[in-house]
């Protein structure tokens, strides 16, 4: 049980101290029935007044009451790294843009000005926490921690050399700025631990804070009309203002999105709209959107009546339909009162993936039924003949880290995933589905040329694990870490002579390995400025050294992958390892006034 589930409004409130718990529970299984029945009335109870507390907020003397009783009962302590987790721990904001001139290599002429920009978890008191009470423990987990922006500028000055900035700033979310006004945490944990404890942790923050979890806004970033954006997919995404990082305020399209958000909308191939998504842990389960090209209106807001919470990280994109994923792994509160986990994969339970007219609804959705399995992220659709195509990184069970899952044989198969092909024919409703890579290596973090989502591609690229830096921490939690890429030749079979006697036709990979003790996150694929084929670009990603403790981005040409990278920045402070980055060229950002000149005045 790994992974963190979000809901609604905020409302401000006062902190709770930290007085020692009396006595602790062991666990909600080992829980008097009368007790978790007076729970779950309880839950119920409070549920109808989310409402009331996020629209009308408690009186004075009920929230002072509120944080009387948490500050009672609970106890936050702080969740200690382990000597390989360095890198996980937060940073502060550097201030001021910082020039850089510590560069080996050489830029090409011919990349483009824009900003490399990448999110990620940044714990804004220092750690990540965790609570005891008389219902016993809950956690956060390591996805978790405040949002916080890396960016790299790359502008040229009037005599066409290059001009390289750093800085670095939290997402300005609400939670966050009542947290940090109060100088302290105020949000119970409630991802992870006994199932009670959880359950009273969701219940108290709704009746504080009209929501269960912080607005982390921690996940991704993403363009939309020339404007840019912090995700995750708990609530609205956050403007953000590319030359300060500043936060500009929340997006919901006009007022027509006021629920969970994506942290992977899809822009559609041809139109410039943008496919968006949310889950609820209650009905309607999943809701799909389609937002205008000039980002101002929303064009379409249909719920596909699901029967359960599923967790659906991401969608996919064709020219006509959105892809939709119906996984085993599911979510459910009423499981917390009988002890058992939040999110399960419900291995005995049915696996289906939807094909949905880019305008249709819960009748027009194609459903096909296929193998149980875990997806978090997509690496592309596309429609070919009869048949839609999916392709993603794939588990035969539950990707989610959890008290059961022991990684004892390396992350490949039982925590990580390979990549992995559906063909959906709408014709005949046949379903072919098959592994692409082998079992050598767990992938993750999938990147590819913009210009070809939703359309026929060749090419796509990874992050890949690094199974012994993950294991050699020890047993539980597993902060994975990536110490190289792969870039993916799907229209290239494996070299004969290199492939294993039995093993299945897998297509081409080819690998770039980091040094010893670096590791990787936020790829992405920039594009060469006028680039003719798929593959004319580069990859760049910030990378840190833990023997150094120095972090750097690497620019690595895609077309000469296995080589050393043509370029290494490195940056005035440590970078965390965080999640997903993006590049935002500036020919997208035409509506950001003087960016350019912004840009290189405050370089001069």
């Amino acid at each position: 049980m790994r992974t963190s589930i979000h809901g609604c409004s905020l409302q401000p409130s006062m902190c709770a101290g930290r007085r020692q718990p009396s006595s602790v529970s062991a666990s909600a299984t080992s829980l008097p029935r009368q007790i978790i029945s007076a729970a779950k009335e309880l839950h119920q109870q409070f549920a109808l007044r989310i409402g009331d507390a996020s629209s009308n907020a408690l009186n004075y003397a009920s929230q002072r009451l509120l944080d009387a009783f948490v500050g009672t009962i609970f106890t936050l302590s702080r969740q200690p790294l382990r000597p390989t987790e360095g890198n996980f721990a937060p940073v502060k904001e550097i201030g001021d843009m910082r020039e850089i001139f510590d560069i080996a290599g050489e830029i090409p002429e011919d990349f483009p000005e824009g900003v490399y920009i990448r999110n990620g978890s940044n714990p804004l008191f220092g750690a990540l926490h965790s609570s005891t009470s008389i219902f016993g423990k809950s956690h956060d987990i390591w996805v978790e921690g405040e949002g916080m922006l890396h960016a790299l500028y790359f502008t040229k000055s009037k005599n066409n050399t290059w001009l390289i900035k750093y800085t670095n700033r939290y997402v300005q979310s609400d939670t966050f700025r009542v947290e940090k006004g109060l100088k302290k945490p105020c949000f119970l944990p409630a991802s992870d631990g006994d199932p009670l404890a959880m359950l009273i942790a969701d219940t108290l923050n709704i009746l504080r804070f009209g929501k269960a979890f912080k607005n982390m806004s921690n996940t991704s970033v993403f363009e939309h009309a020339g404007r840019v954006f912090s995700a995750a997919e708990n609530d609205n995404p956050h403007e953000i203002d590319l030359c300060s990082l500043g936060t500009l305020g929340s997006w919901n399209v006009d007022g027509g999105w006021k629920m969970p958000f994506t942290a992977h909308p899809k822009v559609i191939p041809g139109t410039g709209e943008l496919v968006i998504f949310g889950f609820n842990l209650d009905a309607p389960f999943l809701t799909v959107g389609v937002v205008s090209a000039d980002g101002n209106k929303l064009q379409q807001k249909v719920a596909l009546e699901l029967d359960r919470c599923t967790y659906c990280h991401e969608i996919g994109v064709t020219t006509m339909y959105n892809i939709i994923l119906d996984s085993p792994l599911t979510i459910n509160k009423e499981r917390l009162l009988k002890g058992a986990p939040l999110i399960e994969f419900e291995k005995d339970s049915y696996a289906r993936i939807g094909v949905m007219p880019r305008y249709g609804d819960a009748n027009s959705t194609a459903w096909f039924y296929v193998q149980p399995f875990c997806t978090i992220h997509l690496v592309n659709c596309f429609e070919e003949e009869d048949e839609v195509v999916v392709r993603g990184f794939h588990v035969p069970g539950s990707i989610i880290l959890g008290p059961r899952i022991k990684c004892n044989q390396g992350l490949t198969e039982e925590c990580f995933s390979r990549l992995y092909e559906w063909r959906l024919n709408l014709k005949t409703r046949a379903v072919v589905g098959k592994y692409l890579t082998g079992k050598e290596v767990a992938l993750e973090f999938p990147v590819m040329n913009d210009k070809y989502v939703g359309l026929p591609h060749k090419y796509a690229y990874a992050q890949v694990a690094d199974s012994p830096a993950n294991l050699a921490g020890g047993p539980g939690i597993v902060r994975p870490k990536f110490g190289g890429f792969a870039k993916f030749c799907l229209h290239e079979k494996e070299d004969a002579t290199t492939k294993n006697k039995g093993q299945e036709d897998h297509i081409k990979v080819k690998y770039h390995h980091l040094a010893r003790n670096q590791f990787c996150s936020g790829a992405t694929f920039v594009p060469k400025v006028n680039g003719t084929n798929e593959d004319d670009g580069w990859i760049v990603s910030f990378v840190h050294d833990e023997g150094t403790n120095k972090s750097k981005v690497h620019i690595i040409n895609t077309q000469t992958f296995e080589y050393d990278p043509i370029a290494k920045i490195t940056l005035p402070q440590r970078v965390p390892y965080g999640f997903h980055g993006a590049f935002v060229s500036k020919m997208t950002l035409r509506r950001h006034y003087g960016f350019h000149r912004r840009l290189v005045s405050k370089a001069a």
